[in-house]
């Protein structure tokens, strides 16, 4: 599949597929074949984790704390050690001191020399993500965006749940950010953005999508290879636009209808047994000298 299917070929992934790039071009495969990325042939090898609404409670899933960890348990038997380990989002139900203690307390149990984090609008309910901020944003400018450099590859994570109407908002500063953040870099750095919120426009109708997000995107243009990864959606979702291409990751938790099926975003309850089928974990893999990233989805097992 070339980069200009994929551009029309925007799907929802049921199961494994895994993304490489050779020559400029987006090559899908289905995770196990043999033309899948060697598993050890990156410089650089992250995790993402999203969406594990811990202090849920409800049938969709009656244990999240459970799932959560069972993900995280995915996470250290890889394989492999990861550079870093980022959470999209969602990490808490209710914002409460409590969950944050909690999700803390379980991130700290992952082999992984750094984890990072962006917060989703259910880690700011009612404080404007102070509670947030005082167990994640240490070293975080404004309202806990930040940027960080690795393995030749510029990272960005955003802050789009807060300030929210009905879809993602970033505001002026933090596009005066990342407009300062970018200037000094080479248009053959790959890029990386972190945001909770889609920053492209998934289904406003249900606010998967960020009202000023195309001021960031524009900047962005320049750049050979652009990665944005998100959670916020609880299904997977793959979307290319020219050179910026869009991941949202599945959650830990429970999974949403897809957009359009049904009035709202609400909990969908599974089959007995089905439940995992739905979660997962998302590796990504980069090699020094490539145009952009391989990402791997897998199920939870």
């Amino acid at each position: 599949m070339t980069r200009r299917q994929l551009a029309w070929h925007a799907a929802w992934f049921g199961g494994v597929v895994v993304l490489t790039v050779t020559g400029g071009e987006v090559i899908s495969h289905l995770s196990g074949s043999s033309n899948a990325a060697p598993a050890g042939s990156a410089d650089l090898r992250f995790v993402q984790v999203s969406d594990s609404h811990i202090g849920f409670q409800g049938p969709a899933n009656m244990d999240v704390a459970g799932t959560f960890a069972a993900a995280l348990s995915q996470v250290n038997s890889l394989g492999f050690r990861p550079d870093f380990v980022m959470h999209s989002g969602d990490m808490t139900h209710l914002s409460t001191p409590a969950q944050f203690d909690q999700v803390k307390q379980m991130l700290s149990q992952l082999r992984t020399d750094r984890i990072f984090t962006v917060p989703g609008e259910h880690d700011s309910i009612g404080d404007n993500g102070r509670a947030y901020r005082q167990a994640f944003g240490k070293n975080t400018l404004g309202d806990g965006w930040y940027s960080f450099d690795t393995h030749g590859v510029h990272f960005i994570a955003l802050v789009n749940t807060l300030h929210l109407e009905q879809l993602g908002h970033l505001g002026k500063d933090q596009i005066d950010f990342v407009r300062k953040d970018i200037a000094g870099l080479s248009s053959d750095t790959p890029i990386v953005i972190f945001s909770h919120i889609p920053l492209f426009a998934m289904y406003p109708k249900w606010g998967w999508g960020t009202n000023d997000a195309v001021q960031v995107l524009s900047m962005l243009r320049r750049f050979s290879s652009v990665t944005c990864l998100n959670g916020h959606v609880h299904q997977l979702f793959t979307k290319t636009e020219g050179n910026i291409t869009f991941h949202s990751a599945a959650p830990t938790c429970y999974p949403f209808p897809k957009p359009g099926h049904g009035p709202a975003p609400t909990p969908q309850v599974l089959p007995a047994g089905r439940l995992k089928d739905a979660l997962g974990i998302r590796t990504v893999n980069y090699r020094q000298g490539s145009h952009a990233l391989a990402v791997k989805d897998e199920k939870l097992a």
